[in-house]
């Protein structure tokens, strides 16, 4: 099975920041663990920027282990289609930007 990391900068709407944290660990981390083939995860604030542009203030890395990457991007989508995964107003959703890589043989 293949594994990979989806990682996923992230801001609060203008204020809301304590809205937004709220959110994301009581609603938002856990509709996304719980897709089949999410393993888990961790999130991160930004705290120090030593080169290059910063990111956004909030990181989130989720573990992935699928044979098909495809599928349970889009079984995330449905989901999120279908109000399974409610987002809240004081997530800055334009901003957010998300990846997937994979992990490396022999990093794992």
């Amino acid at each position: 099975m293949a594994k990979y990391n989806m990682v996923v900068q992230s801001k609060a709407a203008e204020g809301r920041d304590a809205d937004y944290n709220t959110w994301y660990d009581n609603q938002h981390f856990g509709d996304i663990c719980a897709i089949p083939g999410v393993t888990g995860g961790r999130r991160l604030e930004q705290a120090v920027t030593l080169a290059g542009e910063p990111g956004l203030k909030y990181l989130a890395i989720y573990d992935i282990e699928t044979d098909d990457i495809g599928a349970l991007l889009a079984e995330m989508g449905r989901r999120g289609a279908e109000g399974l995964m409610p987002l809240t107003d004081a997530l800055d959703a334009p901003a957010s930007v998300l990846w997937v890589y994979k992990v490396s043989d022999g990093y794992s």
